[in-house]
């Protein structure tokens, strides 16, 4: 094998490494969303692009992706989406697909047991103790995702109509919002009927950003958030668990908000999930029979 492409295909965007036979990264890049559970085409033609990009990072733009193996690390892989359709739209040599949280726990610990807890436009939450895997969430913003970016954007807006309509209380928060769509709830609605979760998940900063001024609608809609988190986190660490890594574009907001229990175990990770995403690439093609979906 001369050269790996990994992936790591999120709600939001999808980024890309090129990597050698020595596991060094020679170039990154990223395109738009590749949730495969929320819109198969568009995934496998952001997976192309990035990956393409990625080669003319790594000054190898000469190189065709159609004689290279992918390691695909992407949400919604864990609900059952048919991957042999994916992998028939993907111009890769070989293709292995695996969930995004186990390329997240991989980058952030390596070999050494903890918890890794993506917290982006999705979340989901996965820890490893020996033999023994724990998992929650992940199910995707409709029925689950409790605490990402999509369903704080998605119950922004929601409070944003129900001040509105007078129902519940208004603050600076919800008139922002509202003042967006230029103080019209009807292209309020248009815009939640036809978004994606990425779209919703970039109001979540905002939501922590007001809460932090003491906006009333904000600090509500964090304690909530914060509530599901803990008790996502209480359902997969341990007694004796000492590692958890905060990952995803939300990590840095949620570390101050955490259980104190939750936070005495916090570690750096000592990579990213791209990184975890090449190290099984390149496991799993040195030894073709391990573990992981295949094309």
């Amino acid at each position: 094998m001369k050269y790996l492409i990994a992936i790591d295909g999120g709600g939001t965007r999808c980024r890309a490494a090129v990597a050698n036979g020595n596991g060094r990264i020679l170039g990154k890049a990223m395109a738009g969303a590749a949730n495969i559970a929320t819109d198969i085409h568009a995934s496998a033609a952001n997976i192309i692009e990035a990956a393409q990009l990625a080669l003319k990072d790594a000054g190898l733009g000469g190189e065709t992706l159609g004689g290279m193996p992918a390691y695909l690390g992407l949400a919604g892989f864990n609900v059952g989406v048919d991957t042999k359709a994916l992998g028939a739209l993907l111009p890769f040599e070989q293709v292995r697909f695996q969930d995004d949280a186990v390329i997240a726990l991989q980058g952030a610990l390596g070999a050494e047991d903890g918890v890794a807890a993506i917290l982006g436009t999705g979340s989901v939450y996965y820890g490893r103790q020996g033999e023994t895997i724990r998992r929650s969430g992940g199910w995707g913003f409709r029925i689950g995702d409790l605490g990402s970016g999509a369903r704080i954007g998605q119950a922004l807006l929601q409070e944003t109509l129900l001040a509105y309509d007078r129902i519940r209380p208004s603050s600076p928060l919800t008139q922002q919002v509202l003042s967006e769509f230029g103080g019209d709830p009807v292209r309020l609605f248009s815009y939640a009927q036809n978004e994606q979760p990425g779209g919703f998940a970039r109001l979540a900063p905002l939501v922590f950003e007001y809460a932090d001024r003491g906006d009333i609608v904000g600090a509500a809609l964090v304690l909530d958030a914060v509530a599901n988190v803990n008790a996502a986190l209480a359902a997969v660490i341990w007694p004796g668990c000492n590692a958890l890594c905060l990952l995803g574009g939300l990590a840095p907001l949620y570390t101050p908000h955490i259980g104190a229990s939750f936070k005495k175990i916090l570690k750096p990770a000592r990579a990213d999930a791209l990184t975890g995403a090449a190290e099984l690439g390149l496991h799993e093609f040195a030894h073709p029979y391990g573990q992981g979906g295949s094309q």
